[in-house]
């Protein structure tokens, strides 16, 4: 499993990579490949409110629907619409062109209950 020592991670299978106050999330390697081929993804509103915890869409895949929850609060600045047409880029490249939702954060001190890379690793190897 490709798990980028240079990003932080929830334990619901979400990436976070910080840039200033500005958070890129997408789901990760270990969650894109537990869901199997992705054919649908649910995407919010640019300029919705989220909560850390909570529910922001869905990603469908052939084997089952699973929610995406926000790893931190924020507003919703942008969202990766290239999925709406090719939801699958979150199987072929989960760390890049898969990305999801760009957040402005803010709480950025919630970055601290996220996972580093090794702990995630730790979770997964389970």
């Amino acid at each position: 499993m490709n798990v980028p020592d240079e990003l932080r991670y929830s334990s619901d299978h979400e990436w976070v990579k910080v840039d200033g106050n500005v958070a890129l999330i997408g789901i990760t390697d270990y969650a894109q490949d537990a869901l199997g081929d992705v054919v649908y993804v649910d995407l919010p509103a640019t300029g919705t409110a989220m909560a850390a915890a909570e529910s922001f869409g869905e990603v469908e895949s052939t084997k089952s629907v699973s929610e995406l929850y926000a790893p931190i609060s924020g507003e919703i600045a942008a969202v990766n619409e290239a999925l709406a047409d090719e939801p699958e880029k979150l199987n072929a490249d989960p760390y890049g062109e898969g990305w999801i939702i760009r957040v402005e954060m803010s709480d950025p001190a919630e970055l601290d209950g996220l996972l580093d890379a090794d702990a995630y690793r730790a979770l997964i190897d389970r």
